[in-house]
């Protein structure tokens, strides 16, 4: 069994406060399993098999949080806008009451998934426009009006779309590994457990998913199935 490091802090004292309190590096350990075990795996579970099935026409409502067919991008990028605040709540404390970084694997293995995590943020932000021939206002009559980086399959969008997809999932290694350093540090067999037990259960969900072929292509749920739409005609023979 792993044995708690001896380094590790068990109280600190905080001058603006002056005195001195007991650190619960329990609590922050079950706040990084809830935000990168549960809620994070959650929400890409979301946008992989939320997307409702293609139709001729897609959703043509503004992607709105309000707009109840949006459900499934809403929980996905305000939930991982919600895990990385959490984070850098979760480790700016740590920095705080452990007196800054230590230079363990964790450390570091943390660090980079905070890193990822925010750059992720960024890159989201500079995705680019929507666009869509049925899409919002748009003229299904007027081409001019189709336009956006989503809909026409831009350079700026598939870049975005190739690290978001990709770093996402890397992030989330370093998470898993920045989690089991942790608890070789700090163990919690209870928590331990619950860690090893929740990946096999979101396997369990996305094998039943995949069995049922509930992975909707995001283009076509979105834009329409029609073969008038660029990226479908792209991939005519896909």
């Amino acid at each position: 069994m792993f044995e708690k490091m001896p380094h590790i802090k068990e109280e600190v004292y905080i001058d603006f406060l002056g005195r001195t309190i007991e650190i619960h590096w329990n609590y922050h350990a079950i706040l990084m399993v809830s935000i990168w075990l549960v809620l994070v795996p959650l929400c890409i579970t979301i946008i992989r098999y939320g997307k409702p099935r293609p139709t001729e026409f897609g959703l043509r409502r503004q992607v709105h949080i309000k707009h109840i067919e949006w459900w499934w991008f809403s929980t996905h990028k305000y939930g991982l806008s919600l895990a990385v605040f959490l984070t850098l709540a979760g480790v700016t404390v740590a920095l705080v009451v452990s007196g800054g970084f230590s230079g363990s694997v964790h450390a570091i293995l943390g660090s980079m998934t905070v890193i990822l995590a925010v750059v992720q943020i960024v890159a989201g932000l500079m995705r680019g426009t929507h666009g869509g021939k049925y899409y919002n206002k748009a003229d299904p009559n007027d081409p001019s009006t189709w336009h956006g980086d989503h809909y026409s399959r831009t350079t700026r969008r598939r870049i975005f779309e190739a690290y978001h997809k990709t770093a996402g999932y890397f992030t989330l290694f370093c998470a898993v590994g920045a989690i089991g350093s942790g608890l070789m540090q700090y163990p919690m067999p209870i928590l331990a457990k619950i860690v090893f037990a929740l990946p096999f259960l979101f396997l369990a969900f996305w094998v039943v998913m995949e069995f049922f072929e509930r992975r909707y292509d995001g283009y076509r749920a979105v834009h329409g199935y029609g073969m008038e739409h660029p990226y479908n005609k792209e991939r005519e023979f896909l």
